[in-house]
């Protein structure tokens, strides 16, 4: 898989619909992967460093030409300082539905408003391109099953393996069968740099833990 148009947290958000099941993915769960994803690239991209284990921008007036990953950059500038764990989840729903907004302008989601209750309104999505997400996760699958080997991968497409192992949207029995390529992903995830190495175990930890908590009765 090259870096193609979609941002990490854009696949992120495909990878987590199923094709064959028509119910959207819960967007409490989903919103916490797809800020990860944010949180990731933005640090890939060197917008985003580590002080001391606050998400700092690097440049305030640096951007990364995404509206997602711009709006991100603009509300960690202008917010108190916090963690990484603690961005995954802060507010992530505002960077989930920029995401959604961006696949639906792309084709991939169809978006449709109602009311609940009669009243408050809400908007509900369906998949689109149900092919692109079959193919996004062929593709995801090869990525963790190798080859190719970890060394030729960018970056961004370990971080993508990564997250979604974290997340539990790739099949149990062949993430069992990686785990030390898993382990060989996230350390690539983050070998542009120290800073994002580190990055990418934190918020790769935060998934995994919000994914735990809503599997909790």
């Amino acid at each position: 898989m090259t870096d193609g148009p979609l941002s990490l947290p854009a696949r992120l958000c495909l990878l987590a619909w199923d094709s064959a099941c028509p119910p959207a993915p819960d967007a409490g769960h989903l919103a916490g992967l797809v800020r990860a994803g944010a949180l990731t690239e933005l640090a890939q991209r060197g917008l985003l460093t580590d002080e001391d284990g606050i998400a700092t921008p690097v440049d305030l007036d640096a951007r990364a030409g995404d509206a997602v990953l711009d709006g991100l950059l603009e509300l960690v500038h202008e917010s108190c300082p916090h963690s990484w764990r603690t961005w995954v989840t802060l507010r992530a729903r505002v960077t989930l539905d920029a995401v959604r907004e961006q696949l639906v302008a792309g084709g991939y989601l169809r978006a449709e408003k109602k009311r609940v209750l009669g009243v408050f309104p809400s908007v509900e999505y369906t998949l689109e391109r149900a092919a692109a997400v079959d193919a996004l996760r062929e593709e995801t699958l090869q990525l963790l099953q190798g080859p190719p080997l970890v060394a030729e991968l960018s970056a961004r497409d370990a971080a993508l393996v990564a997250l979604a192992v974290a997340a539990d949207l790739l099949p149990e029995k062949d993430v069992r069968a990686s785990e030390r390529r898993v382990e060989e992903l996230t350390e690539r995830a983050g070998a542009t740099a120290p800073g994002p190495r580190k990055i990418v175990r934190e918020v790769r930890t935060a998934v995994a833990a919000t994914v735990t908590a809503s599997a909790l009765p």
